[in-house]
């Protein structure tokens, strides 16, 4: 049990409050960007159905893995967490690119605007 005066709690309460008051606006930007990263791999998606590209490029993808490895190191983030964050988007990316690569349209469960993945 803590022995702090109940106006150092308050001001701490409110502290916390405007901390994560940052974080949620962060969280709404983030989305946002990843909206609108999600707008340009469905443009790039429908490119490689048209024109009987693969859905995936492992070479770029590495390459985009040790360029956000280094920006990571270079924000102070764990590069891990950045290469497992593009993992994770770059599988839905190539979901979506099959999907359109099959001829459905990229209708899927989850992506930008409600529609597809990205």
């Amino acid at each position: 049990m803590t022995t702090e005066a109940p106006d150092d709690r308050e001001a701490a309460l409110t502290q916390l409050l405007g901390i994560r008051s940052s974080i949620d606006n962060i969280d709404a930007a983030l989305i946002h960007l990843l909206a609108e990263r999600f707008k340009f791999t469905q443009q790039v998606g429908r490119l490689k159905a048209e024109h009987g590209l693969p859905p995936s490029d492992p070479d770029r993808e590495k390459r985009q893995i040790a360029r956000l490895r280094a920006l990571a190191e270079d924000a102070h983030l764990d590069p891990a967490f950045a290469e497992k964050w593009f993992n994770f988007v770059v599988a839905e990316v190539i979901q979506h690119h099959e999907q359109l690569a099959g001829g459905n349209g990229g209708v899927g469960a989850s992506g930008a605007g409600g529609s597809s993945a990205p």
